[in-house]
This record gives structure tokens, C-alpha cells and sequence, in this order.
């Protein structure tokens, strides 16, 4: 019962399998997503400063500060902003397709690190007059921070109530309430210095002690304590930041790298599809059907995973199609050599695919070990390379072994073609 109807079987297994993949990449302009080198967008690469609070940037502080950039940036609409740990105190940032590069370099700067912080009168009241002095020395001389950013509950905006510009109004969580409370208690009557990024933005005379409520007053246009009450709704980062390094892409040449990779990718596949079916004949034709359920087994990975697809990808993609006619190119000589001895057809595919599974079994595992080691240790682009070979080269192992063998099968056992020459033998 099962040899008779085990090709029929194993034949619907495969459509099927096609079936489910074309219906997880298409449409395929929608589905796949496309990096930064390919459809433009910006890069930036962070580093953070330890200050008072934060003395070292640990891993816990490196997922802290990525996530508060996470919500950030989120604001700007674009789904594919990529973050990536570059320890001991880095963080990448990838923003495929970003239109708002100069927005998304004042989130990332301005990072609204807010501070409040004591001051004498008299350094209260230079910070007022000295916009130099608030701007540079008016942090270095003031004292410990009362409360930061990361106290904060929510902010919202609100008129300032002297008619001029805008306030933003904040709530404490219960630990800042807390510390608030004891200190503006002690100190009525005494400026409240707050500082954003290290800049005096204003000063108040603390009137009563003040619990989980307060004010932000500086001035503000109604666009600025927007931005601002934004900023500590998304999460106040712990410690400053500097952008050591930018990559803006611009479309056209992401478009362009996008076109010549692809073209490069189907040119690659044509030739290998042609010179397998030339030099292999009928079991080139059936590896190449393999090659065609390898591809739909890949794109079906890329967009159902929701890979970003970056050019080092796309080459890890066709290094692996290389990897899956070579283990086709072993099996097939070594089926040729079957044949050379005598052996029939039936006979010989069956043992040449044996004999020949170690050798391509080998071959498989040395590369995926590498790819697996470049996607351990590796980072950016490397890591995406890696991934991909590491993937591809499992799935053409798959497609050589078993879907290239049930064809043959299926070729063989009903006499379809039994001759030699049609094996290039």
C-alpha cells in the first residue's frame, strides 16, 4: 500500500509546502522587508556617559536607555528601527526608510535627560541673566540631583498661568513623590533649579512643600513643551548621550543597490539553473525544481520571520543557492559513477544518494558551524550575512537530500527516464 501510493504522497507534500510558502511572501513588495542599504534611511551609532546617578553603564542600563530610545523614536512612524547592543556602553540604530532624519537626530540628541538640581541664590539668579553660564557652568555647580527624568509618572502641557508661553505639568511615581516631598520641605523658599541635558532651563522658588505634583516652567513655546512632555511620557533616559557616528542613505541609492543586487541575484540563478540542466540533464532539471522549492522555502523565512533583508543578506541568500547546486553536483557524480559500474538506473540512483550523503552532509555541517559562529560572535551587517548562509545552507540541505531524492524517485520507479545518457552518463 505505502510503495504504491508513497510518491503520489510525498509529490502533494511538496506542492503543499510551495502552496504555504507563496501564500506567506506574496505579494512579495509588501511582505519583504527591506534594510537600510536598500531602501535608504538613517543610521546612527550612540554612546553613553556615565554622570552622578549612573557612575558605570552596565548591560541592565544599556536595556534600559534602548528602550526609552525604542518609544522615542517610535513617534516618527517608521516599523522598522533596528537597535543593537554594542557593549560596553554603545547602541546601533537602524531606521530603514526614515524620511524625518533631522527629527529623528534631535530625539536621539536631545535626549531629555532632565534634572533638578540645587543651586545658591545667587547661582539661581546668574543662570537667569547668563545665558552662557546656564548653558555651561550652571550644572557643574550645582549639587546632587533631587529628582531625574526616570521619577517621572507622566507629563502633560498647560499655559503657563503668567500669560507667557507654555508649562509642563508632571506627576511623580511613589519613590520620587517621596523624595521630592522631604526635600522641598526643608527648603522653602529656595530656588528649584531644573536642568534639561545639562542646561538650566529655569529656576522657581519653591512656594510649599511639593508632593507628586509639580511644573516645568522655562519659557516654552506651545511646540517645545510639547516635544518636551513627549520626551518624559516616552521614558527619560538615566544618563546623557553622544551620537559619535551617522550614516544618512538617501532612497535613490538604496533603489539603486536594490535593483543591481537583485539583478546580480536572478542573473546568478539563471546561469546555475542552465548549467545544471545542460551538464546533468534530466536529474539537472529535477535539482533545479529543487532550487525552485528552496527559493520559495527561503522567501518564506524572510517575510514570515520578518527578516530584514540587507545586501549582505541577500548575498548570504545566494552563496546558499551555490551551497545547495553543490551538494546536487556530488550527488549526481556520484550517481554517474553507479552507472559506470553497471548498475541500472533504479539502482543507481538509490545508491548514489546513499553514498553520497555523508560527503554532502559534511560539507553542510562545516558551513553552518561557520555561520553559526559569525552569527554568535559577529555584529551588523556580519550578523545578517551569517544568519542567513546558516539558514539557507540547512534548507538546501533539506531540498538535496530529500525533495531532489523523491523526484528522482518518482523519475526511476515509473520508467520515465532510464537510459544513461539521460543522467549525463
Amino acid at each position: 500500500m505505502w510503495f504504491r501510493w508513497k510518491h503520489p504522497i510525498k509529490i502533494a507534500v511538496i506542492l503543499l509546502l510551495c502552496v504555504g510558502c507563496y501564500y506567506t511572501f506574496t505579494p512579495i513588495k509588501q511582505k519583504v522587508k527591506l534594510g537600510l542599504d536598500l531602501q535608504g534611511g538613517l543610521r546612527t551609532l550612540v554612546q553613553l556617559q556615565p554622570n552622578d546617578v549612573v557612575p558605570k553603564i552596565t548591560s541592565d542600563i544599556l536595556d534600559e536607555e534602548q528602550s526609552v530610545l525604542q518609544n522615542r523614536l517610535n513617534t516618527l512612524g517608521t516599523s522598522e528601527i533596528t537597535f543593537q547592543k554594542i557593549p560596553p556602553d554603545r547602541i546601533n540604530i537602524e531606521m530603514p526608510g526614515l524620511q524625518k532624519t533631522e527629527e529623528a537626530i534631535r530625539l536621539i540628541r536631545e535626549a531629555a535627560v532632565l534634572e533638578m538640581r540645587p543651586l545658591s541664590a545667587e547661582q539661581n539668579t546668574r543662570a537667569y541673566n547668563d545665558k552662557k553660564y546656564a548653558a555651561e557652568q550652571a550644572y557643574k555647580d550645582s549639587g546632587p540631583p533631587i529628582i531625574t527624568g526616570t521619577d517621572m509618572k507622566s507629563a502633560t502641557v498647560g499655559p503657563n498661568q503668567a500669560g507667557n508661553g507654555y508649562v509642563v505639568d508632571f506627576t511623580l511615581d511613589g519613590p520620587g513623590a517621596k523624595k521630592f516631598y522631604e526635600w522641598t520641605s526643608k527648603n522653602v523658599g529656595k530656588p528649584l533649579p531644573i536642568f534639561l541635558d545639562k542646561k538650566f532651563v529655569s529656576g522657581p522658588i519653591i512656594q510649599s512643600a511639593i508632593g507628586a505634583q509639580g511644573q516645568i516652567t522655562g519659557n516654552f513655546t506651545q511646540d517645545d513643551a510639547i516635544t518636551l512632555s513627549t520626551e518624559l511620557n516616552a521614558g527619560a533616559l538615566k544618563v546623557p548621550l553622544t551620537i559619535i557616528e551617522t550614516e544618512n542613505v538617501g532612497p535613490t541609492l538604496g533603489r539603486i543597490d536594490l535593483e543591481k543586487s537583485l539583478i546580480a541575484s536572478l542573473a546568478g540563478l539563471g546561469i546555475v539553473l542552465l548549467f545544471m540542466l545542460a551538464f546533468y540533464r534530466v536529474p539537472g532539471f529535477l535539482a533545479d525544481v529543487a532550487l525552485v522549492v528552496y527559493c520559495f522555502l527561503m522567501l518564506a523565512y524572510v517575510t514570515g520571520i520578518g527578516v530584514v533583508l540587507t545586501l549582505p543578506g541577500v548575498a548570504g541568500f545566494v552563496l546558499s543557492i551555490g551551497m545547495a547546486v553543490d551538494a546536487n553536483v556530488l550527488i549526481f557524480e556520484r550517481l554517474k559513477e553507479e552507472l559506470w559500474a553497471g548498475r541500472t538506473t533504479r539502482a543507481a540512483v538509490s545508491v548514489g544518494f546513499r553514498r553520497a550523503f555523508a560527503t554532502v552532509f559534511d560539507s553542510h555541517v562545516t558551513t553552518i558551524v561557520g555561520a553559526a559562529v559569525l552569527a554568535w560572535l559577529g555584529t551588523g551587517t556580519v550578523k545578517g550575512f551569517a544568519v542567513t548562509l546558516l539558514v539557507g545552507t540547512v534548507f538546501s540541505l533539506l531540498t538535496a537530500v530529500t525533495i531532489t531524492r523523491a523526484f528522482a524517485d518518482v523519475v526511476v520507479d515509473n520508467d520515465i527516464a532510464v537510459s544513461p545518457a539521460a543522467y549525463g552518463a
